[in-house]
């Protein structure tokens, strides 16, 4: 059984569609908007002009699924209480990453050797997520 990470981005995942893809090599797998939804939403649910934001997304980065959504279109997104773990295959890679996804970010750990790494660090994405990115030690060898 696979656990999927399902973020919600609250007006902003277009953006982060962008950045993912530019950022992580992510791949589009699925996309649909409001408007393309068989059933419309509850009244209220969403702010007018919502109809092309994105109700479901799919990304496929290396061999793992992360869902996005606009959400509610409610214009703040509020990531907290957890990190995406990230794991690259080796210390450049996770470089790539780090350094892609700190730009417009905060750096919360280098990334640097660690006791259960040779390359791991934690940083917050411009839109707030945090991404823990890391090279499993026997990656390593």
């Amino acid at each position: 059984m696979a656990i999927t990470p399902y973020l919600f981005f609250e007006g902003r995942a277009e953006e982060a569609i962008a950045l993912y893809t530019a950022a992580l090599g992510a791949e589009v797998t699925m996309r649909m908007r409001f408007r393309d939804a068989p059933d419309p939403p509850p009244p209220g649910m969403l702010p007018p002009g919502s109809e092309d934001r994105l109700m479901h997304a799919e990304l496929r980065i290396g061999a793992a699924t992360l869902m996005l959504s606009d959400g509610h279109c409610a214009g703040a997104a509020h990531f907290a209480g957890f990190g995406v773990s990230l794991p690259a295959a080796d210390a450049a890679e996770a470089r790539r990453f780090f350094d892609a996804l700190a730009v417009g970010g905060q750096v919360r750990m280098p990334l640097g050797p660690t006791f259960w790494s040779p390359a791991f660090g934690m940083v917050q994405d411009r839109l707030g997520v945090l991404w823990m990115i890391g090279v499993a030690q026997d990656s390593a060898q």
